[in-house]
């Protein structure tokens, strides 16, 4: 019975990311996206801010130059990120149809885990947006998160970023030392 449920809310959580991709994907359509590997080989330019928390532990802030607008950036790794996802789960689901009981509920594990991480993404997105920040993305891995905010008018500021870093930490398992937050310009 369990296994049942398990696999309706895998199958629906895959027809809503799914239906979430065929939406941007006609929202981009009509707009030229940047090519990822042009925007990732660009210099970078790292500020040397630090921001010292209470505790003593600190939190780096990075600003990245960009030559793209601020929202074809986000489009574009928005897309570049939910097409790596797109194929991992279809492999996952492809492990899971053609293997024993065993393996396909691994692949089930790691399906259920890149989803999870996936609705982690998306609501630290969504608190940083509602904090008034014109745009943002995530990336959890297992190294920390990293959050991507569109600059603000005069730049990040030191308690700009302790708010970012609050977002993440509430919303994930993650210290203060595995975020990293990068300023996008």
């Amino acid at each position: 019975m369990k296994t049942w449920k398990k696999n309706l809310v895998a199958g629906a959580v895959l027809v809503t990311v799914c239906a979430g991709i065929y939406v941007n994907w006609l929202y981009t359509e009509d707009q030229t996206t940047a090519n990822l590997t042009d925007t990732l080989n660009e210099e970078k330019l790292m500020s040397a801010d630090m921001l010292v928390m209470n505790d003593g532990s600190t939190l780096s802030v990075d600003t990245e130059v960009n030559d793209t607008t601020i929202t074809d950036y986000f489009a574009a790794v928005r897309l570049s990120r939910q097409e790596a996802r797109d194929s991992a789960v279809s492999i996952l689901q492809e492990a899971m149809a053609y293997s024993e009981d065993a393996e396909a509920a691994q692949s089930n594990k790691k399906l259920e885990e890149l989803v999870q991480v996936a609705l982690c993404e998306a609501q630290i997105e969504s608190l940083v947006i509602a904090k008034g920040y014109t745009d943002c993305v995530a990336y959890i891995s297992d190294e920390g998160v990293s959050v991507a905010v569109a600059s603000p008018e005069g730049g990040l500021e030191k308690p700009d970023v302790a708010v970012i870093a609050d977002i993440v930490m509430t919303q994930s398992s993650y210290t203060i030392e595995d975020i990293h937050v990068v300023e996008v310009l």
